[in-house]
C-alpha cells in the first residue's frame, strides 16, 4: 500500500478508486484525465468515489501525459538582496494571475549553486525560467538551452547567449548623480563595483569610467574598488578607499547590500555622512530614505522587471519570441545633495 513520503499517509490509488466506483481501473483513469469516451453514469460514479476518497492526482505522473506543468522557475542571486527580493514577489504575483506556479530558487552568488537548480528544475519538467544568470554560460544555462526549456533572463545577461531579456540601462541614474555630485563640489568620486563576472558588474563599471571622463573628472584607478554584491565588500571598499593617499569625497556603490555594508563602515569610523563623506547608492531600497541623512539612489523597478519578465517568459513558452526591454533608471537626490545651490567642497578627515 503506497505511502506518502511528504506526510506518511496512505496514498490513494486509481485501482481504489476504481473499486469504489465499481467500475474498470481504465475507465476510471479516463475519467480522471478529462477523456470524454465515457458515460454520464460513470463519470459521476468516479466522481463520487474520488471525492470521498480525497483522491490527489500525481501531478508529475500527469506531466509526463501532458506538454506543461503549470510551473516555472525563478533564480535570483541572493534571496537576502531587498531588490531581489522584491523582483522575486512580482514575478510570483504575475505568474499567479497567468495560471503559473513559481518554483524559487537562489544562487547566492555561486556558479555550483546556480547549476544545481536549474538542473533541479529541469528534473520538475518546468514550463520554463526566469534566470538572473551569472558566469559565461556554460554549464547548466548551457544545457537548459539545449533542451529548449523556454527562458527568459532579468536583470543580467550573458555575453554571446541570445534569450529574451528584461535588463536597466545605468547610464541615466548614473550620468545624474555624478553631474549632481560634480554640482556639489565633489571631483574625486570612488566606486565600489560588483563581480566583474556579472553583466551587471561589468556594465555599471564601464558606464561610471566612461561617464567620469564625460564630465571631465579624473579616473583614478585606487578610487575603484572591485567588490562581490555582499556587505562586507561594501565595508571593504570604504576602508581601501579612505586610505589613499588623496581619498574619494564621494562613493558610489553598485548595489544594496555592498552600500549596506559601506553605510555600517562609515558609521564604525566615526564619519558625517553628507558632511565627511558622501555616499550614493544603486537600487532604491526603503530604508536607505529613513537614514539620516537620507541615502541618494540610482533606481530602477524591480517589480517592473518581475512583471515584465514573467510575461515575456509566457510568450516564449507559447511560441512567440519577444523583444528584449531596456527599463531606464532615475536619480533621486536626497540630504545634501538635494540642495538646488552647490556645496563647498566636503571636509575629509580621515587620510
Amino acid at each position: 500500500m503506497p505511502t506518502s513520503k511528504a506526510t506518511g499517509r496512505h496514498s490513494v490509488t486509481i485501482k481504489e478508486v476504481a473499486a469504489r466506483a465499481g467500475v474498470s481501473p481504465a475507465t476510471t483513469s479516463r475519467v480522471l484525465s478529462g477523456n470524454p469516451a465515457t458515460s454520464e453514469e460513470s463519470r459521476a460514479r468516479v466522481t463520487a468515489a474520488a471525492r470521498e476518497l480525497d483522491f490527489q492526482p500525481n501531478a508529475q505522473a500527469r506531466s509526463l501525459r501532458s506538454s506543461h506543468t503549470d510551473t516555472v522557475g525563478l533564480l535570483i542571486p541572493d534571496v537576502r538582496n531587498t531588490f531581489f527580493a522584491e523582483l522575486a514577489h512580482s514575478v510570483e504575483q504575475e505568474a499567479l494571475a497567468r495560471g503559473y506556479v513559481n518554483i524559487l530558487g537562489n544562487a547566492n552568488e555561486n556558479l555550483q549553486q546556480q547549476d544545481a537548480f536549474l538542473e533541479a528544475l529541469v528534473r520538475q519538467r518546468v514550463d520554463g525560467v526566469i534566470i538572473a544568470p551569472q558566469g559565461d554560460g556554460t554549464g547548466a544555462v548551457e544545457r537548459l538551452l539545449h533542451r529548449r526549456v523556454p527562458v527568459v533572463f532579468v536583470d543580467r545577461t550573458v555575453p554571446g547567449i541570445t534569450v529574451p531579456a528584461v535588463t536597466t540601462d545605468s547610464m541615466p541614474g548614473l550620468r545624474e548623480a555624478i553631474s549632481t555630485l560634480r554640482a556639489h563640489g565633489h571631483h574625486r568620486i570612488g566606486f565600489i563595483a560588483g563581480p566583474q563576472a556579472t553583466s551587471t558588474g561589468r556594465e555599471r563599471l564601464e558606464n561610471f569610467r566612461q561617464l567620469m571622463a564625460e564630465h571631465e573628472l579624473p579616473i583614478r584607478e585606487e578610487h575603484i574598488f572591485i567588490g562581490d554584491f555582499q556587505p562586507a565588500s561594501g565595508a571593504l571598499g570604504v576602508d581601501v578607499l579612505l586610505g589613499t593617499n588623496e581619498p574619494p569625497t564621494a562613493i558610489i556603490s553598485a548595489d544594496s547590500p555592498m552600500t549596506a555594508g559601506a553605510v555600517s563602515r562609515v558609521h564604525a569610523l566615526g564619519l558625517r555622512p553628507g558632511r565627511d563623506i558622501e555616499l550614493v547608492a544603486f537600487d532604491d531600497i526603503e530604508w536607505f530614505s529613513l537614514l539620516d541623512p537620507p541615502l541618494s539612489v540610482i533606481a530602477h523597478s524591480a517589480a517592473e522587471m518581475g512583471r515584465r519578465a514573467m510575461g515575456m517568459l509566457c510568450d516564449v513558452i507559447d511560441g512567440r519570441t519577444p523583444e528584449s526591454q531596456i527599463l531606464p533608471s532615475t536619480f533621486i537626490a536626497r540630504g545634501p545633495l538635494a540642495s538646488a545651490a552647490s556645496a563647498t567642497p566636503p571636509e575629509h578627515e580621515v587620510h
